[in-house]
C-alpha cells in the first residue's frame, strides 16, 4: 500500500507531542485490527527522485508512506482499510504484487 497526501510526511509530523501520540495510537489500533495481515507497518517517505535512461531528476511526489499487507485479493485488502487513520489526510493506493516468472 502506498499512502498519498498533498502534505508531506515531514510536515504531517510537525505536531505537538500529544497530537503525535494520539495519531500513533490510531495507527496502532488499526494495525491491531488487521492483525497478522499487516506484514510490515512501513515508514513515512521523504523526498523522491526519478531515474531514467536520460539521467536523474528530483520530483515532487504525493507518496508519503507505505505498508505491506497480505490479503487474498484487492477487495480483501480494500476492506481492511476501513477506519484507517491515513484516510483523514489522504488516499491509500493498494498495489497487488505479481509472481516473477521462473522464480
Amino acid at each position: 500500500m502506498l499512502y498519498h497526501a498533498q502534505t508531506s510526511a515531514a510536515a504531517q509530523m510537525q505536531q505537538s507531542e500529544d497530537e503525535g501520540q494520539a495519531e500513533m495510537q490510531a495507527w496502532m489500533d488499526w494495525a491491531q485490527g488487521v492483525g497478522a495481515a499487516l506484514v510490515d507497518m512501513g515508514t513515512p517517505l521523504g523526498g523522491s527522485t526519478v531515474v531514467s535512461a536520460d539521467g536523474r531528476a528530483d520530483v515532487a511526489s504525493t507518496a508519503v508512506g507505505y505498508s505491506i499487507l497480505e490479503a487474498h485479493d484487492l477487495d480483501a485488502a480494500a476492506a481492511m482499510m476501513e477506519g484507517h487513520p491515513h484516510l483523514g489526510v489522504g488516499t491509500i493506493h493498494i498495489h497487488e504484487t505479481l509472481a516473477v516468472p521462473g522464480m
